[in-house]
């Protein structure tokens, strides 16, 4: 885990922060010294925030819908008032439905604008909300892929879709905001998360076989291992970092 405070003074939005791996950014983040405002559609965001003042941090829970404009913009507000600025966004929130497998020829409209409006149009909404604050502090923008983003998924078709879509959309960004020193980069993480702790418990040999697939032998941890180097690069000194993939995820990728 982040041990020094290298976020201090520093404010940091997280959407989906309530759980999984946004909740362990959030709690590293925390830890490297950041106000962390963590938003999430359900009030299980106050945990998180409780988890975070209870280790000594400053953190703040807003109720955020990302496919809502005005609950953005409000996040974002949020932020700079309690924060004194946002230093940083991290786009996590993902669609309820990410992780049900399903066939593209048996998809609705109705399940394509589910995945679409958390993930895109939420990253939208975050960037056209946060770009004010964030020309102010120079500070940072990271979305979140997945290794279906990097490689496609026979099971996961429209996740993969708009996590994919999420790279494009970073590093369009990346070049546009780079004038006004504004680092985005795009981070594919490998870490339990509440699906996959579900899905090991129906099959406990799971977890073996992803352990196979990692180089360093072991999926990730949301907090410590995922958390805490997100909390690095919204710190100053990855400041020279943007447009890029980074994969936190033990090696499963290494051509990103």
């Amino acid at each position: 885990m982040t041990g020094d405070r290298i976020l201090a003074g520093r404010g940091v939005l997280v959407t989906g922060g309530a759980a999984g791996v946004g909740r362990g950014i959030a709690l590293a983040c925390g830890v490297a010294g950041a106000h962390v405002v963590v938003a999430s559609r359900g009030d299980n965001g106050r945990a998180v925030v409780d988890d975070i003042t209870g280790r000594g941090g400053d953190a703040t829970w807003v109720r955020c819908d990302v496919t809502v404009r005005d609950d953005v913009t409000h996040a974002v507000a949020q932020a700079v008032e309690r924060a004194g600025g946002l230093h940083a966004v991290v786009h996590n929130a993902t669609s309820n439905q990410s992780s049900v497998p399903h066939r593209l020829e048996e998809v609705t409209h109705e399940l394509w604008d589910d995945h679409a409006s958390v993930s895109l149009r939420g990253a939208y909404h975050c960037a056209q909300a946060a770009l004010p604050a964030l020309r102010v502090t120079q500070g940072t923008m990271i979305v979140m892929t997945s290794p279906a983003g990097v490689e496609g998924s026979a099971t996961l078709p429209l996740y993969a879709t708009v996590k994919g879509a999420l790279r494009g959309f970073a590093k369009g960004l990346a070049r546009e905001w780079a004038p006004s020193g504004i680092t985005v980069n795009v981070v594919s993480p490998l870490a339990f998360s509440p699906a996959m702790v579900n899905a090991i418990a129906e099959d406990p040999a799971m977890e073996e076989r992803l352990n196979r697939r990692v180089p360093l032998g072991r999926v990730g941890d949301p907090e410590t291992d995922v958390g805490a180097a997100v909390a690095f690069l919204l710190s100053p000194d990855a400041g020279y970092v943007t447009g890029q993939t980074i994969g936190i995820d033990g090696g499963h990728f290494m051509n990103l």
